[in-house]
């Protein structure tokens, strides 16, 4: 039996505690966030004895400690802002919990996101005894076990990868964004990035695009974007010749975000308005739906996988492992829309893992330098399902 602290209560924070509370491993947990109503709804619709909630300020580290302190969770699950990742990390260090996130560090006034702001705190959580696994969500997350299931499995060597992630969902809004608006917006609108042959190669923002077929969803214009589990897969798989990220958008929704950037309001710099400093991506997301508003009314499907190629046995070998979510199913099983579910789902499988020893070792690991095979086996009876096609024609193959 384990206990369990959970920081963050939006969609995602929600997600997670209505999973983790139905798990037997854990006896107590404690859902925290700034605004505690948030927290006391989760914990009133769930309506289990076992989750409890707090007030915390994440960005305050005695604030943090005090609370590890007082809870003594066994570990952390960080489902807050990217912003909090190192604060998290240091108090749980300082404590002695192990941490899990689902997405990597970013400098506030930076829009920058990548591992080695992390990635420095092996050699202390090690001497610790304690574990870090980064990036437990879907993508990051899924997208980085399903590769490491497929080089145990199905390769000798990956030479291509090709992660993409579909959102053929519908919520009725006319601009939204499915996760924190500041994070996401700050993640499409830089600069494009992908590796092959031992170099990062940039293009700019949204500039190449291509029509994807997507199961049960048809083809879909997807565009590619740096994301951060590239720099980690391509690190720990050193076989990889190349390795890209794609996402769809509708035409709607790229026009909406271009006139945004060109009126300014996706910038991180602070301007001046009537005497006060504010940062406009920080207004516009006080304009947009919040995220977890948009799960009553969506409708349609998600759909996240990896294109791999490679050897097998001195042969060619194409590959394919994908996941669909239903937007209205987990409305009816957790109140939250797909995106929510597909990060929060596995952020809980990866506690599992670490509470039950399987994933539990010292330092700081990325989850594809993890057994594949034990998170594998819950994704589905946790509610998501995966799919394999092996050895047929890849939309990859020619480019």
């Amino acid at each position: 039996m384990a206990r369990l602290m959970i920081v963050g209560a939006g969609g995602v924070g929600n997600v997670v505690a209505h999973k983790a509370a139905v798990q037997e491993e854990f006896s107590e947990i404690l859902l925290a966030s700034r605004t505690i109503e948030k927290c006391d709804h989760i914990a009133k619709r769930i309506g289990s004895k076992k989750l409890q909630t707090a007030t915390l300020d994440a960005d305050d580290i005695n604030n943090t400690i005090k609370l590890l302190k007082e809870f003594r969770p066994d570990i952390l699950i960080n489902v807050a802002l990217p912003y909090q990742d190192l604060v998290l990390m240091d108090a749980c260090l300082e404590v002695g919990v192990n941490y899990l996130d689902t997405a990597n560090y970013e400098p506030p006034d930076l829009a920058k996101f990548e591992y080695s702001w992390q990635w420095k705190y092996h050699d202390r959580y090690k001497e610790a005894g304690l574990t870090a696994i980064l990036g437990c969500g879907f993508d990051p997350g899924v997208t980085g076990v399903f590769t490491a299931y497929a080089l145990k499995h199905h390769f000798d060597e990956i030479h291509y990868l090709d992660i993409v992630d579909c959102n053929a969902g519908n919520h009725g809004q006319a601009f939204a964004t499915n996760f924190n608006p500041e994070i996401n917006i700050r993640e499409i609108t830089q600069v494009g990035r992908y590796y092959e042959n031992g170099e990062w190669i940039e293009v700019p923002p949204l500039s190449i695009h291509r029509p994807i077929p997507y199961p049960e969803i048809g083809e879909k214009e997807s565009y590619l974007l740096y994301h951060e589990e590239l720099e980690s897969l391509v690190k720990h798989i050193p076989t990889l010749k190349r390795a890209r990220f794609w996402m769809t958008f509708s035409q709607s929704y790229i026009t909406h975000l271009q006139v945004l950037e060109n009126l300014g309001l996706t910038r991180i710099d602070p301007v001046d308005y009537e005497g006060t400093k504010i940062v406009p991506l920080k207004f516009l997301k006080t304009l947009l739906p919040e995220p977890s508003s948009l799960a009553a009314n969506y409708t349609g499907q998600t759909s996240i996988g990896c294109h791999i190629r490679g050897l097998k046995n001195g042969k060619n070998r194409n590959y394919y492992i994908y996941n669909n979510c239903d937007h209205s199913k987990a409305y009816q099983e957790v109140g939250g829309q797909a995106i929510s579910y597909t990060t929060g789902v596995p952020a809980v499988i990866g506690a599992l893992m670490v509470v039950n020893g399987i994933w539990k070792k010292p330092g700081v690991f990325n989850v594809e330098q993890c057994d594949p095979d034990p998170f594998m086996e819950l994704l589905g009876s946790l509610g998501l399902p995966w799919y394999e096609i092996i050895d047929r024609p890849s939309p990859f193959e020619e480019n």
